[in-house]
């Protein structure tokens, strides 16, 4: 399994973005699930948001509930992530992630086994 980032990029606080992740391979099973995390210098990697793609089920992290939505395009098999009213703070490398056997919408990294190479994100 392949994950390619993209929709990266330098915006204005306030701004939007939407990230994109191609996944090369269909994955079957009610435990499928992806998630999009974000390292930043001082933070480490942190799950940003993630979906259980069976039954729509998502999880945020408070800093970015209201402003960021997760959603999966099952034609094309590409995860997204779009990002509105963007600050500073939300500044970093931003991966998708994978995973056929998660309980849930989970945003801890240790549930997930294919990781995308990153696409980066500066809000100035």
């Amino acid at each position: 399994v392949q994950l390619v980032e993209s929709g990266g990029g330098s915006v204005q606080a306030g701004g939007s973005l939407r990230l994109s992740c191609i996944v090369s391979t269909y994955i079957v099973g009610t435990g499928y699930c992806m998630g999009w995390f974000r390292d930043s210098p001082g933070k480490g990697r942190e799950g940003v948001a993630a979906i259980l793609i069976g039954s729509g089920e998502t999880f945020y992290i408070d800093s970015v509930k209201g402003r960021f939505t997760i959603s999966k395009d099952n034609a094309m098999n590409t995860l997204y992530l779009q990002m509105d009213s963007l600050k500073p703070e939300d500044s970093a490398m931003y991966y998708c992630a994978a995973s056929a056997y998660c309980n849930g919408a989970t945003a801890a990294q240790t549930d997930y086994n294919y990781w995308g190479q990153g696409t980066q994100v500066t809000v100035s």
